[in-house]
């Protein structure tokens, strides 16, 4: 797989993550739930910046996160997303490409704004997200470069983007090109409330169009309306040729036709800020799959990446991935 230019294109909404502490009374008075993600409007996301304490400005979105973790992997990895030709669409492409990202999808000259989801973290670790989408809703299908999908092992998709009648299309055009060009389709189902609005279409999306699928123990639940953990993961092996689904504490189960490998989660980890946790999951797992790793490898650097996340605020990784799973992993 190494002949490849990319080992991942990530595609996904590029929005520029601004992390603050704040405390529960905060919650309380702008009347969110925590835990919830929020889309607001660009009125909403001036009056939420105004009234937060200090705060980290980084670029994010969740192929975003992944792409930066295969690259601190030690990966060659690429993005595909759309910002705004402003401050922040200036603040989000040096963030990823300054991480050893890829990163070369023309910017829009006009329309909304760039995207920004501010990440409220509470003294539990908890996180709670209002997210103004802004100018990564416009991507479409013109922002899919051909070249780089057909040179890239695993072409990887974040279902965030699926809402929009645009993102679909550049989703359905770049596996496409993939299958075409006998590369892999990955995609992650991102959130429950995103399984809940697409249910039927990421079904089919996933039997036609989907090799490798990431989704955590609700998601995957949601996605065939069962509260079974064996219903659900019977009822996707046979649909992909592998399934990666993370259980929070309990770890990751991957599965494949014919096999079920089990990944313990590293209960050492002190837990900070659980932001990123699957994306940086999912970075893990795909990096050593396009280097010629065993699932159970893969799977090993996917939980130590997504274990060194969450162990600081940010959705990116704070060390060097690399050099920890040198460290850290023995996989000869």
């Amino acid at each position: 797989m190494n002949s490849t230019r990319f080992d991942t294109t990530c595609i996904g909404n590029a929005i520029v993550d601004v992390f603050s502490k704040i405390e529960d009374e905060f919650l309380e008075t702008e009347n969110l739930v925590k835990n919830s993600m929020n889309l607001i409007d660009e009125n909403r996301a001036i009056d939420l910046y105004a009234k937060m304490g200090s705060a980290i400005e980084v670029s994010g979105g969740s192929a975003g996160n992944t792409a930066a973790g295969v690259a601190s992997l030690g990966g060659k990895s690429n993005y595909i997303g759309k910002v705004r030709n402003d401050q922040l669409g200036d603040i989000f492409a040096h963030d990823i490409q300054a991480a050893g990202v890829n990163f070369e999808t023309q910017k829009s000259t006009a329309g909304p704004a760039t995207a920004r989801s501010f990440i409220l973290i509470t003294p539990d670790a908890h996180r709670t997200m209002n997210t103004y989408l802004g100018a990564c809703v416009e991507l479409g299908p013109d922002d899919i470069d051909e070249e780089a999908i057909s040179q890239s092992a695993v072409t990887y998709m974040e279902g965030y983007l699926w809402d929009p009648e645009g993102g679909k299309a550049a989703f359905r055009k770049a596996a496409k090109i993939a299958h075409e060009a006998k590369q892999r389709v990955s995609l992650t189902l991102s959130d429950s409330f995103c399984v809940d609005r697409f249910r039927d279409e990421f079904a089919d999306f996933i039997v036609d169009g989907v090799d490798i699928l990431f989704a955590n123990e609700d998601e995957l639940k949601s996605l065939y309306q069962t509260d079974n953990f064996s219903s659900a993961i019977s009822a996707i092996r046979d649909k992909v040729e592998i399934a990666c689904i993370t259980r929070g504490e309990k770890g990751s189960v991957i599965l494949t036709q014919d096999s079920e490998v089990e990944i313990a989660a590293d209960l050492s980890v002190d837990v900070i800020d659980t932001t990123g946790a699957g994306d940086l999951y999912a970075a893990g797992f795909l990096y050593g799959f396009t280097n010629g790793l065993s699932l159970a490898q893969s799977g090993a650097i996917a939980s130590l990446a997504a274990g060194e996340v969450i162990s600081h605020v940010g959705a990116r990784p704070a060390t060097s991935l690399k050099t920890l799973v040198s460290d850290k992993l023995n996989l000869k």
